[in-house]
């Protein structure tokens, strides 16, 4: 059979060297085309959710959070492997697709989900999708600290919430920034009930009161 294919070949060297020229050229222009990524993505359509728990331990996190959000994922069209982690504080699972899946459409259906999760959460618990970015985007983790105590850890919070953040996300590239640990300044109103019953007040009253206290509003006009 080889034989035959060389006999063949030298017989007809001028369709060879044409049919040679061709191949290279087609090759050098797919060559030209091809696009070329320095870090490209190798892993399947990933969606990521993460939940932020003030105050919880990894094992709360693990058990209130994580189970949960896993157990409503569980059955996806598509899905093929379910990765989690749960720390001090944060919850992430990973959702990764069967390839070739639209990665809008799953995470589509992975919102749906998410929706009956949060019937079976904590209060206050809000699970987030992060930026349709590849998992290989990860850059670094920033710690922000205070030797010497002198910055309180809501400080911290704070600068890195509110100065930090804003300028990494200014850099081109950066699709997203997690802020997470220290304190987070709250305003705690404490209640007399002794005070409440002297004005004839009730507990509804007060969460009333306190829901609308951060709403804007107009300044009315005068007639």
């Amino acid at each position: 059979m080889l034989n035959s294919i060389i006999r063949l070949a030298l017989r007809q060297r001028l369709a060879v060297v044409v049919f040679s020229i061709l191949l290279l050229a087609a090759g050098t222009w797919q060559a030209m085309k091809l696009p070329v990524d320095v870090f490209p993505d190798l892993n399947r359509p990933v969606v990521t959710i993460m939940t932020e728990a003030r105050g919880l331990a990894p094992e709360e996190a693990e058990v209130q959070i994580t189970t949960p959000i896993e157990n409503v994922l569980n059955g996806l069209p598509g899905l093929v492997r379910l990765r989690s982690s749960s720390s001090s504080g944060i919850s992430i699972v990973h959702a990764e697709f069967d390839w070739g899946t639209d990665v809008f459409k799953n995470r589509q259906v992975v919102s749906e989900r998410l929706q009956l999760a949060k019937e079976k959460l904590p209060p206050d618990i809000s699970p987030v999708m992060t930026p349709s970015s590849s998992i290989m985007g990860e850059i670094m983790f920033i710690g922000l600290t205070s030797p010497d105590e002198s910055v309180s850890p809501m400080d911290l919070r704070t600068l890195a919430e509110w100065t930090v953040r804003p300028r990494l996300l200014s850099i081109p590239g950066v699709s997203q920034i997690i802020t997470i640990g220290g304190d987070l300044k709250q305003y705690q109103i404490l209640i007399s009930a002794e005070k409440l019953q002297a004005k004839g007040l009730t507990i509804e009253d007060l969460k009333h009161s306190l829901a609308e206290i951060g709403l804007n509003t107009s300044g009315g006009f005068i007639d």
